[in-house]
């Protein structure tokens, strides 16, 4: 083999940290700007030394992978290929108009527009994000909504990636922009219901949303409404299904918190339905004459919904509409003038159920052996359609209007893939790993019909399991391209998430949070055990709270991967837990554990996070990705998991850092440039199970 280049040797300047009596040493906290906040609004002000490191990483990374750049421009045309590039979505009526998103061919960003409901012709262009984006590196509407009397369009724009937007409001009439933009917003408003108000969130300048304030729609002074005194909630605005409240949300991962104010009397001061409780979630809509409250209050693990007759919707008017079904998790619900429709997930699979003002009820449910059922609803109320979008690994997308009254069902859109897309190629598959303490744990897989099934076949095996979040099985125009390779593309449904409920959400977090780790290598030693995998040729792949997966895993088992993906990976659990300054830090305290005032939580955390536990070990190949304006996993997580997987393993698999510098959490904002970083990681997985580095095998 040729000689590789040599990774940047990244300077230690040890920084020791006590903290409850305890003592820790970071050899690589100097990748950390201290102007980090500056740096997320402006990422040219990133300190020099730290900017060259980042630099030389990439280009390393470039160097070492320069024989896949084939594979990636492939890979990339593969998946472009199968992407529709005239695009749209389906038409939304609401009263005259109807709204749409569509994309021009060779298009990054969205048309966002309307025409006169029913029509073909008349488009009323809202929104050209393709002509905004024009000579941005970086550019994302993270919210944008007509006023309710459809003459006025507001969204809000991330210019960098950090997640600090800024509202602007036109006037459709005349197209002029109205007022003063809104800076250092939330990407969240509401209009409200008389048209007449705009309720927005500010952040901080720790990047946390913290006051709600409404300003006149057509511009003028911004008034506070409501101000949150706990640094650990998230703020969010809307108004009911109905229009006749606004309603302002706070709330964390296992509390929230909600106050309304009347539609009728935008300016009145916001009033508490029911104020918060430890460990109590409750989201709430207004149904023409009663309050629809969905919560798990008094036991109800999975959720039950429940309903109120009083103005104001506190927990001693609440009675059940649908109780608790332990087993049956009420994942939402919207609500419609005469009728309910609410999502549920059994054993992984998704539901809808039609519940009519007199009570009756019926299901909506698909027969595939995997797939994945999302309620869309739609812009009006007083209606009996709803919309609902149907995939599975093997189905694309299929956009269905559904007539609650009769049962009907229409086929609006089904997705297309230009390149041609034949389901019957494939197969998916639902199979159970037994983890350690007897949990069984679901896995999709998806593959090709003609894909050896005898440990042959390469294996990316996907995970999550955290903040309750599941992982749907879902069409991929981007997994095919490994599937089509003879890959087998697995999904691992482990505790963390609520795949199978929101008690399989509270199995893996805080003091059970190891649950999560050790699901994903029960997965892997099933697939293994029944012969569909081998050691060493299964690439684990997973972002954010997904890559802090990655990298205990990486700890844990490392014999068992060939490679690892660890996309914007939280992997420096404890520091980032200990620094308060962070914009996730407070109101992550109650998934992982507040290390600051809590022992027993500060040694939990030490043991599986991924940078303290690196020790020696011959780790697999391992590609890192983040981005430099990232404010919720911080650039400097993975560099700094890089530099110490370096120092101390007793192997030569490469391991890789690419940062991109012009961009946030969620990677490129480009739907094309972003599918190019898919393919840097799948060329990644194809290259390093080719080349199977082995214990001890040097590189060069």
């Amino acid at each position: 083999m040729s000689t590789l280049p040599s990774p940047p040797a990244a300077r230690k300047a040890p920084q020791t940290l006590e903290q409850l009596g305890r003592r820790r040493v970071d050899d690589y906290g100097w990748m950390k700007d201290e102007n980090w906040q500056q740096v997320l609004r402006d990422p040219a002000r990133l300190r020099s030394d730290i900017r060259d490191h980042l630099v030389a990483e990439n280009a390393y990374t470039t160097a070492l992978l320069a024989g896949t750049e084939a594979l990636q421009a492939a890979l990339f045309a593969e998946m472009k290929g199968r992407v529709k590039e005239d695009d749209a979505t389906v038409p939304a009526p609401d009263g005259p108009w109807e709204y749409y998103v569509r994309y021009e061919t060779g298009a990054q960003h969205p048309i966002r527009a309307r025409r006169p409901r029913g029509g073909e012709v008349g488009e009323d262009i809202l929104l050209d994000e393709e002509a905004m984006a024009r000579g941005k590196a970086f550019f994302q509407v993270g919210a944008a909504s007509h006023s309710p009397d459809h003459a006025l369009y507001a969204w809000a724009a991330d210019t960098q990636g950090a997640e600090y937007y800024t509202i602007s409001v036109r006037d459709l009439a005349s197209g002029e922009i109205l007022g003063a933009p809104i800076e250092s917003a939330y990407g969240d408003f509401v209009f409200s219901p008389d048209s007449q108000w705009l309720f927005w969130i500010w952040r901080d300048e720790n990047a946390r949303p913290a006051k709600v304030f409404r300003r006149p729609a057509r511009g003028g002074e911004d008034v506070l409404v409501y101000e949150e005194a706990d640094e650990g909630m998230f703020l969010g605005v809307g108004a009911t299904s109905d229009d006749a409240f606004i309603l302002i949300h706070s709330g964390n991962q296992e509390t929230t918190e909600l106050w309304m104010i009347p539609a009728a009397e935008p300016t009145a001061e916001a009033i508490c339905a029911e104020p918060r409780r430890p460990g109590v979630r409750y989201e709430l809509d207004h149904w023409t004459d009663r309050w629809l409250i969905r919560t798990n209050d008094d036991g109800a693990v999975d959720f039950k919904i429940c309903q109120s007759d009083a103005p104001r919707p506190s927990r001693d008017t609440w009675r059940d509409l649908i109780p608790h079904e332990a087993g049956r998790f009420i994942t939402g619900f919207a609500a419609y003038a005469h009728h309910l429709v609410r999502a549920e997930r059994v054993n992984a699979l998704d539901r809808l159920v039609i519940l009519d003002r007199a009570g009756a009820e019926h299901v909506i449910a698909f027969d595939e052996e995997a797939y994945a059922l999302h309620l869309e609803g739609g812009l009006e109320y007083d209606t009996t359609l709803t919309r609902f979008v149907y995939q599975s690994p093997t189905t694309p997308r299929q956009w269905f209007d559904y007539d609650m009254a009769t049962g009907a069902r229409t086929l609006r859109k089904t997705q297309e893939v230009p390149s041609g897309h034949d389901p019957s190629a494939y197969v998916a598959r639902r199979m159970s790993a037994r983890a350690s303490d007897g949990a069984e744990v679901p896995i999709t897989l998806l593959m090709r019909k003609d894909t050896p099934l005898d440990g042959s076949a390469p294996v990316m095996l996907y995970g999550y399991g955290s903040y309750g979040h599941a992982m749907e099985p879902a069409f991929s125009i981007r997994n095919l391209s490994l599937v089509d390779r003879g890959w087998i593309w697995a999904v691992a449904h482990i505790r963390g998430g609520s795949d199978k409920g929101w008690g399989w959400f509270m199995d893996g977090r805080k003091e059970k949070k190891t649950n999560t780790f050790t699901d994903f290598i029960a997965c892997a030693e099933h697939l293994i055990g029944e012969g569909l995998a081998t050691k060493g040729r299964i690439a684990a792949y997973g972002g954010s709270a997904g890559g802090m997966l990655m990298g205990a895993v990486a700890n844990m088992r490392p014999d068992l991967w060939g490679a690892i993906i660890a996309a914007v990976p939280f992997v420096d659990v404890l520091n980032t837990m200990s620094d308060e300054t962070l914009p996730l830090t407070p109101p992550e305290w109650p998934e992982w554990g507040n290390p600051l005032t809590d022992a027993e939580a500060y040694d939990r955390i030490a043991s599986y996070s991924p940078y303290d536990q690196v020790a020696a070990r011959p780790y697999p190949p391992i590609l890192a990705t983040g981005g430099l304006s990232d404010p919720r996993v911080t650039y400097w997580e993975p560099a700094k998991w890089v530099a110490k997987l370096r120092e101390h393993t007793t192997g030569e698999a490469p391991i890789l850092l690419k940062i991109n510098m012009e961009a946030g959490h969620g990677g490129a904002s480009g739907r094309f440039d972003f599918l190019k970083e898919i393919a840097l990681d799948y060329a990644f997985a194809v290259w390093a199970l080719d080349r199977g580095w082995t214990q001890g095998e040097s590189a060069a």
